[in-house]
Parts: C-alpha cells; structure tokens; sequence
C-alpha cells in the first residue's frame, strides 16, 4: 500500500505556459470544466486503492494474530519438544567444581578469556593460571590456541561470567605426587622459601613443606638456607589438613648411606666452634672435632681452618637415623702433625692413608674375634679367613653368622664434644 501511495503522490503536473493561458481565456468555459473532471476522476480511483489496500492488509494481520492465539505451531516443522532435546544436546554444567574443556583465545595484562561453548567466555585469573607465582599468563605458557582443561572455581557477579582455574588441577596434581614420592621414599630438592621458630618452609612440587629444625642435619641458621636447594624427605602428607612434613636429615642419612668408616669424601668448613670445625659434605654437616684435626695438638682452630677452606676428611662413625657424622683428618695424616704444617701433602695422600687404616680396622676386628673364640670355645665357632664367624654343628646356619654389620657406637652430642682418642 505504502509503495502505490509513493508512486501516486510522486505524480506532478507540468507548468502551463502563456499561450495555452490564453487559449483558455479565449475559451473560458469549454477550457475551464474538461481539467476538473480529470482531476476528480484521479483522486477518487486513488482514494479507493488505498483503501482497498489498508483492508486487505487489515485482513491479513488479524487472520495471522488469531492463528497465533489459537494454532501457534501451525506449519512449523520444528517442535517445542525438538527444542528441548537441542538444548539437552548442548548442555552446559556450570557448578562450582566443575572440569571443563576450554580454549584460550585472547590474553591481557591479568589474565586469558577462554571459550568453553557456555553462553559467554571465561576467565582464567594471573593468580589462578599456575601453582607458582607468576606476573603474566605466559610465564606458564599460556598463549591464544591453547586447549587445556580448567575447573570452575566461581562465577562473576557483574555480568555472570565464570571464573577458571589451573592452580587448583596442579596443586591435586602435587598432593598425588608427593604421596607417590613418599611410598617411593626417594630423595627429593626443596628450596628454601621462608623461616619461623620452629623450623623452615621449603618449596617441594609446588607446595609449601615444612622442615623442623630438628629435621636439618646441619648447625646453619635460617637466614644461611634461605633461597638454598637442600635434599629432603618424606615425613608426613596429609592433602586434607594440608600438612607436609619433610626432614633434612633422613635424607642425608640416605644421600650417605654408601660412606663407610674409612670413607674419605672432600668437604667446605661452613663454622668454627671452640671444640671443632663443621663440615659440609654434599650438603650434610659432618664434625671434625679439635681431637681429630691433628696428631699435634692445635690450640687455635682458626691457625689451621677457616670457612670455606676446601678439605679431604675420612668418616670416623655416621649415625644415619640422627643424621650425624663424625669426621677426622689426624687419620690422614702421613707422620704427625703434617696437617698443621703441610696440610696439601695430607689430602694428597688421603686416600692411601686412609686404605691403609681401614685395613689396620679390619686386622683389629679379625684379632678381636679370635681372642672371642679363644676364650669361648664352648661357643662352637671358627673364625674363617675373611672375619666371618662359621659354624662347627648343624644348629647354625651353614653360611655362618656375619658381623661385620654390628653398628658402631653412637656418637655424643655435637653441643657436648667427646673427648675422642685414637684407634
């Protein structure tokens, strides 16, 4: 209707010119009625086109809005009960907790939108994109392209968007492997993040472990270990009421399990004290007690040590369970004194020195079984030749009775310095 109207309001009427003006004041009254009629004729056919028009307009829409009352799905191929299934098809679980299936598609300055075909993106926070701390989301190798599964952790009340996370998955992750570590008991690094009275705080698989100072094998104070690597284990891991407990000293009792007496190994004086020097052998503190330093006598520690001088020293006893060892030089020594006067000839010859006292060890164990056997002889054993008591009857196990792995003696106290003698 409104395009027939255009059309018919669009029509102009050429301008008359004079000389037809004056033909028709020649002829006034045959000139004057004939345009009138034509004009009337034309405005009538437009008023009934319109409407006609407007009617059957007004026809079209009541018929389709009495359809929509009465039949609205009338000639729709899909059904209100299709839709329901579609929408069942595509349905999203948005609950807290949930693990979705995502894809970064655009980073900032605090964090990544990720598209996990809900209604609107995601978010995956700076502070929530990785277990450590990190300033930007591509420290942890987030970038746009990135398909990673997330879970839901909350949902902004601003326009409903949901919050991601990847540090909750990793921290789960870090639990399940320190529990498989600790069944493992195996050996692992912790660096050293902070300190309070009780003890140290070391960073082990993400998490923050704690390591009382009764678990450090070494005498360092806590400012020493700070931001240093050292060796841990496994104490105890409880994800529910978030402890990990971890001990230094386990870990070195283990780390050195392979020293035996005699074993020489090279180590850094980490502090003086007034009865002896500490040793740091491979991260484990050892105590070469003033006794031990020399067959001279030394007055002054500090005339013959100082920290950080490199040294050899033999492993006089190692208490694996405490995490002590008990070291020496004076065993390494090739004549008296020389550690005073000529200490690189010592650890030039430390290793021959030292085969050269565990073989005056071990003739000293052979001789002090033999004098067991004779004067128990009603004990019903010989010695064989490589110190292993055998038997004479067939109560005794065939492949006799080793004691070569009696341990030894334990050790005083380092803040109590033995007053150790020679062999």
């Amino acid at each position: 209707m409104a395009s027939l109207a255009q059309q018919f309001c669009g029509l102009r009427c050429s301008p008359l010119s004079t000389t037809r003006l004056s033909k028709h004041f020649n002829h006034p009254t045959r000139q004057t009625q004939k345009p009138t009629s034509v004009r009337t004729v034309s405005a009538v056919a437009i008023n009934n086109a319109e409407t006609r028009e407007r009617l059957k307009l007004k026809e079209i829409f009541e018929e389709a809005y009495e359809r929509c009352l009465s039949a609205p799905m009338e000639g729709v191929s899909f059904t209100l009960e299709d839709f329901h299934s579609a929408l069942e098809n595509y349905d999203f679980n948005a609950e807290i907790g949930t693990k979705v299936k995502g894809m970064v598609y655009n980073i900032d300055a605090n964090g990544a939108l990720v598209d996990i075909s809900a209604k609107s993106a995601a978010y995956l926070p700076v502070r929530e994109a990785c277990i450590h701390d990190i300033r930007r989301v591509e420290e942890a190798g987030i970038f746009p392209g990135l398909q990673e599964e997330f879970v839901i952790i909350d949902e902004n009340e601003y326009d409903d968007s949901l919050i991601l996370s990847l540090r909750s998955l990793q921290y789960d992750l870090s639990w399940e492997r320190c529990r498989q570590l600790q069944a493992e008991d195996v050996v692992v690094k912790g660096k050293v993040s902070s300190a309070n009275k009780g003890g140290v705080v070391a960073l082990v698989e993400g998490l923050n472990g704690f390591v009382p100072f009764s678990q450090i094998s070494s005498k360092s104070a806590a400012e020493e270990l700070f931001n240093k690597e050292i060796p841990l284990k496994f104490v105890e891991v409880d994800e529910e009421q978030s402890r990990l407990v971890l001990s230094n000293r386990k870990a070195m009792a283990d780390s050195q399990a392979q020293l035996g007496i005699g074993s020489v190994v090279i180590g850094t004086v980490q502090s003086l004290k007034p009865y002896g020097a500490f040793i740091d052998i491979g991260g484990m503190n050892g105590l070469l007690h003033v006794s031990q330093i020399s067959h001279d006598r030394v007055a002054d520690i500090a005339t013959v040590l100082q920290p950080g001088d490199t040294l050899k020293v033999m492993i006089l006893s190692h208490d694996r369970e405490r995490g002590r060892v008990s070291l020496s030089t004076k065993k390494l020594e090739p004549t008296p004194g020389d550690m005073i006067r000529n200490p690189k000839l010592v650890f030039e010859k430390a290793e021959e020195m030292a085969q050269s006292f565990r073989q005056r060890i071990a003739q000293a164990e052979a001789m002090a079984r033999a004098d067991m056997l004779r004067f128990q002889p009603e004990s019903g054993l010989t010695l064989t030749a490589d110190g292993i008591l055998g038997p004479l009857t067939t109560d005794l196990p065939a492949e006799g009775l080793d004691m070569s792995d009696i341990p030894p003696a334990e050790d005083l106290d380092h803040d109590i310095p033995p007053a150790e003698e020679d062999l």
